[in-house]
């Protein structure tokens, strides 16, 4: 199919932010600010009404320069939701004598907690309705659902600001009563003792979110009256807490880019002091868990792309490990499920995940076997120690989300469920393809590649390029029902695995990160380069997304490949990399000191200056670009995209057009509903359309 490019936009001015000039010193360097006030509103100071004016104001240009595009998003909206099976309920697992699955019903937006005693036909106990409970807010998350040992109580938490600042609550089973027990600020999850009446809880600093203790609640008591158990004093570090699937501890975590530490409890114990299990080292991860007869450990404790250890449950100190599968260099083990008798480890080898299965007694070994050129495999829900059988989810670029059940002991998967498309999905309808582009260094870089059957590969399709490429975090490829809607209209949607995750191995993270975060972009922009050679698609053709980190990606790629895009969609960006990171005061900034460096040290400052979208804005002909926020966004500030936005308006030449929408009820994740999410991509995708001339 040819594409025609006769865009037409709305004559609407684009709003002009007000200058207040603020110059910033450090290290010799002066630089001016322009835009600094945005960040008014989240500092409540003198402009923070001058924020919001501005920010309503973008969302009108938004919407007006978007105006003809309202029936197709409107059409795209409901595309995408008559695909979803509304009335459904996820695979029950079984833990502590219960069934326990969520369900939905016809219209409603979110879901109910339930549960069934020993049998599936057993009567159904309804434990949260968080339909009824979330009426009334414009956002609503239930999360943290943990049930007491003797099946009586039930933690759970809730956020309605969208902040991921969570107030906990104790509901009881028998009489359906919520304890006056509220504990405000928390990470979400709580951790029960084996005396049902002791919680043990990640309590967040309330100005710059990171999480700082870790607290001891015991029911009926004063909150006020919480028992530090532990305090983080390393501000680079993120700490939780969990218990041990056999149930005989509970662990506190405490992890950074660079090193970690875990202390553990004995669950019969909770009045105790946690001991550790090994003082941080330096350059060394390690988590644990918890056999009848030992711990094991895995870490990169000589070993880059991670080994698993063992050492008796007395004696946890790093000189009583031994190795227990050791380190392969062509292998990164990413996690272990324990069970009474089996072992499944979680690998990556290739680019590809994997799921090794080991026996315990015997030491036997192996893979679960799957066809697809490319796919992810991951473990499900695995809450049993004493069973057999692993639950593992399974999806690819044109397979569903699919959960299986697997006897680890005869060898044998059985299909528990699999999404259900609805409209007649046809998986043989479209292509799915692995390919690689050489960077400019030399390195191959994988691309995972879907499009419909029948798409001419002759460089007039349109392509998504997406990636995000920062904390180890891999974008595995995987189904999405909404992504149809793109691939029927003639996208090709591909994911390039640039350095900074770690599809290919550890190394793949420590290449795209600190002072090497650049290749993270060469990537980027050189998969792209390889798509227009291999006739993919065009540079008047080809569009990139990312969100988050992933929006720092499109704010760099917009500055040193303008001419290679025809239109990127940065989400959520973080694109004002050094003004937030020199501000300690914005919530999580020294957790992200051992990913991007601390600019507080001259080195560092100058190369995250070099790349940061918002410090290297010129006048250039940008691409067409669409960029959202939302005003309680606890990751990414809302005033970083306002800003990007504002200096790209005042300084870019040539026609494109920038548009900011701001969601004034929403954080990071957007909508809460299962439904009103549906709307952001819809505005996304006919953004996309409008500038392949796809709205008539």
């Amino acid at each position: 199919m040819k594409y025609k490019k006769n865009i037409q936009w709305p004559s609407a001015l684009p709003p002009q932010a007000a200058i207040y000039p603020r110059k910033r010193l450090i290290h010799d360097d002066e630089v001016v600010d322009d835009y600094y006030w945005m960040i008014d509103y989240f500092k409540k100071g003198p402009k923070s009404q001058e924020v919001i004016n501005y920010l309503t104001a973008e969302n009108t240009y938004t919407t007006d320069m978007l105006r003809d595009t309202e029936s197709l998003q409107q059409d795209l909206f409901e595309e995408m939701k008559s695909r979803i099976k509304e009335k459904d309920q996820s695979v029950p697992y079984f833990k502590n004598g219960y069934y326990y699955y969520s369900r939905t019903e016809e219209g409603k937006q979110y879901f109910k907690f339930c549960r069934k005693k020993g049998t599936l036909e057993a009567e159904e106990e309804i434990l949260l309705d968080i339909d009824e409970m979330a009426l009334g807010f414009a956002y609503y998350t239930a999360t943290g659902f943990s049930v007491s040992p003797d099946n009586r109580l039930l933690a759970f938490s809730v956020d309605t600001v969208s902040r991921r600042q969570y107030t906990l609550y104790v509901k009881n089973l028998e009489t359906g009563k919520i304890y006056p027990d509220h504990i405000a600020n928390t990470e979400g999850a709580a951790i029960w003792a084996n005396d049902n009446r002791t919680l043990f809880y990640t309590a967040k600093n309330p100005v710059t979110l990171l999480s700082e203790k870790i607290m001891r609640h015991t029911l009926g008591t004063d909150v006020a009256q919480d028992c530090i158990v532990y305090e983080e004093k390393d501000n680079s570090n993120y700490i939780g807490v969990h218990k041990s699937k056999n149930g005989k501890y509970i662990f506190i975590h405490s992890e950074g880019t660079l090193s970690s530490e875990v202390w553990l409890l004995d669950a019969e114990v909770p009045d105790a002091a946690f001991r550790v299990f090994q003082r941080r080292l330096e350059n060394v991860l390690y988590s644990v868990v918890a056999l009848e007869d030992r711990f094991l450990i895995l870490t990169n404790l000589d070993a880059i792309n991670f080994q698993i250890m063992q050492c008796p449950l007395e004696n946890t100190e790093r000189t009583y490990w031994r190795p227990f599968v050791k380190h392969r260099p062509d292998v990164l083990v990413t996690d272990m499920e324990e069970f009474r008798n089996f072992l499944a480890i979680s690998e990556r080898k290739n680019g590809l995940t994997q799921l090794l299965i080991y026996t315990l007694g015997t030491g036997q070994q192996h893979y679960l076997e799957f066809d697809e050129a490319t796919y992810t495999v991951y473990p499900g829900i695995n809450v049993e120690y004493e069973t057999e059988k692993l639950r593992y989810g399974y999806t690819s670029l044109v397979t569903p989300g699919s959960v299986f059940e697997y006897d680890m002991r005869a060898h044998r998967k059985t299909l528990l469920k699999q999404q259900e498309i609805l409209g007649g999905y046809n998986p043989g309808d479209y292509v799915t393809e692995r390919v690689y582009a050489t960077a400019r260094d030399g390195m191959r870089v994988p691309i995972s590649i879907v499009y419909k059957e029948g798409t001419v590969l002759d460089g007039s399709a349109p392509l998504l390029q997406y990636a995000y490429g920062s904390y180890g975090a891999s974008m595995d490829p995987s189904f999405s029902s909404n992504r149809i809607s793109l691939l029927d209209r003639g996208f090709i949607y591909a994911i390039a695995h640039v350095r900074g995750g770690e599809e290919m191995g550890r190394h793949w993270y420590e290449d795209g990160k600190m002072m090497r975060k650049k290749n993270t972009f060469y990537d980027f922009v050189d998969c792209g380069r390889y798509l227009i050679e291999q006739h993919y698609t065009s540079p008047a053709h080809l569009y990139a997304q990312g969100g988050s980190a992933g929006g720092l990606l499109m704010g760099v790629v917009a500055n040193i490949a303008p001419e290679q895009y025809h239109g990127i969609i940065a989400q959520v960006p973080f694109v004002d990399v050094v003004n937030t990171m020199l501000d300690e005061t914005i919530p999580l900034t020294t957790n992200e000191y051992d990913e991007w460096g601390n600019p507080n040290e001259a080195e560092a400052y100058f190369y995250m200056k070099s790349y940061s979208p918002y410090e290297n804005v010129e006048a250039n002909a940008y691409p067409n670009l669409l960029v959202t926020t939302g005003l309680h966004d606890s990751q990414v500030q809302y005033f970083e995209p306002a800003k990007w936005v504002a200096k790209l308006r005042a300084t870019k030449v040539g026609e494109s057009v920038v548009l900011l929408k701001t969601d004034m009820d929403y954080g990071h994740g957007g909508a809460s509903g299962r439904f009103d999410y549906l709307k952001e991509i819809a505005l996304e995708y006919a953004f996309l359309c409008k500038l392949e001339d796809l709205v008539g």
